[in-house]
C-alpha cells in the first residue's frame, strides 16, 4: 500500500468533498476513490469520512488528521525539490485557472513557450469568470483582474488591465453619445457583474477620480457577453482593452470619453497560502511575470 498516495487521495477528497469530482480529476472510477479511503481508514483504524447519500463529512478523527496529512504531503514534495534535477527543473500537472475570454485570448497563446521551456510540466486549465476555491477545486494558480481580497491567498501582481468606454455607432446615432462621464446617467449602460463596484463606474482625471452610478437593461456576468451587446448596440460599456482592440481599430466600436479614463486593474497571479509552493507554481509564476511585463498591454510601472 501506497500510503503517501492514499494520503494524496484522502486530502483531495475533503477539499473537494465529493468522490466523483476527485475521480474525474485522476483518471479514475469513483469506485477506486472510495475503496481507496477505506483502505486509509483500515489502516489508521479509524473512520475519517462519513458517507451520505448527499454530501461527505470528516468525522473529527478525519479532520485532525486532514491537517497532518497535508503537512506530510508538503513535507515530502519540498524533500523532493531539493534533490537533484527536480530542485532545477519543474515537474509534474500544474493546475491553472484564468478568466475565460483572457484565458482564449492571453493565457493559451503563451503557454507553448511555457511547456517548451519546462518539459517536464503539464499543464490542466481551468477556464472560469467567477472566483473559485483554489483549495476545493485543486487549483495550483489561478490568473485574477481586480483587487484581492481574500486574506487566504498569496498574491503577486504581474501586470495591470487599461479600460476603455465604448460603444457601437449604431447605438451613438440612435441615443448620442455623452461628453462626459455625468452623461452615462442618460444612457443604457452594460453591466459586468463579477465586477467588484458593479455598476458605480470608477474614471481617474488629472484632477482626480470620477465616480458614476450607471444603469442599462442589459447585465451579464461574463465578459464575451458584454463585448458581443456592445457590438450589437445594446448600450455603452467599459472594457478592457485586451478584450475588443480589434472591433476598436475596425470602426466596430468607438471610444468614449478619452480624457476620462476608466480605472485601471491589476492583474494578480494568485496561489493558496501554504508553507510550501511547488518549483512548478514558482516557475509558472515567474515565467507570467516575465511575459506581461515584456507586453506593453499589460506592463505596469510598479513591477
Amino acid at each position: 500500500m501506497d500510503l503517501l498516495a492514499l494520503m494524496a487521495v484522502f486530502v483531495r477528497v475533503s477539499e473537494a468533498g465529493s468522490f466523483t469530482s476527485v475521480a474525474e480529476e485522476t483518471g479514475q472510477s469513483q469506485p477506486t476513490i472510495s475503496r481507496q479511503i477505506a483502505a486509509l481508514e483500515r489502516h489508521l483504524g479509524a473512520r475519517l469520512i462519513n458517507r451520505t447519500t448527499r454530501a461527505l463529512a470528516l468525522t473529527e478523527e478525519g479532520a485532525g488528521f486532514l491537517e497532518r496529512a497535508r503537512t506530510a504531503l508538503d513535507a515530502v514534495a519540498e524533500a523532493e525539490a531539493t534533490v537533484g534535477r527536480r530542485r532545477l527543473q519543474p515537474t509534474g500537472q500544474l493546475r491553472l485557472a484564468t478568466p475565460v475570454a483572457f484565458g482564449r485570448l492571453h493565457i493559451v497563446p503563451r503557454l507553448g513557450r511555457l511547456l517548451a521551456r519546462y518539459p517536464e510540466l503539464s499543464l490542466d486549465l481551468v477556464l472560469h469568470d467567477g472566483a473559485s476555491d483554489l483549495v476545493e477545486e485543486g487549483i495550483d494558480l489561478a490568473i485574477r483582474i481586480g483587487t484581492i481580497s481574500d486574506p487566504t491567498l498569496v498574491a503577486r501582481q504581474i501586470g495591470e488591465t487599461r479600460r476603455v468606454t465604448v460603444a457601437a455607432p449604431s447605438y451613438l446615432a440612435r441615443v448620442g453619445t455623452p461628453v462626459v462621464p455625468a452623461d452615462l446617467t442618460n444612457h443604457d449602460c452594460i453591466v459586468y457583474t463579477r465586477l467588484a463596484t458593479g455598476s458605480l463606474w470608477r474614471f481617474e482625471t488629472s484632477s482626480g477620480a470620477i465616480d458614476v452610478a450607471v444603469t442599462g437593461r442589459f447585465r451579464a456576468n461574463n465578459s464575451e457577453a458584454v463585448r458581443e451587446a456592445a457590438l450589437a448596440g445594446l448600450g455603452i460599456a467599459v472594457v478592457p482593452t485586451w478584450l475588443l482592440a480589434d472591433e476598436i481599430a475596425a470602426g466596430q466600436l468607438t471610444v468614449l470619453l478619452q480624457d476620462f479614463e476608466p480605472k485601471r486593474l491589476p492583474m494578480h497571479a494568485v496561489y493558496p497560502s501554504r508553507r510550501y509552493v511547488p518549483p512548478r507554481t514558482r516557475a509558472a509564476i515567474d515565467f507570467f511575470v516575465t511575459e506581461f511585463r515584456l507586453d506593453p498591454a499589460f506592463s505596469s510601472a510598479i513591477l
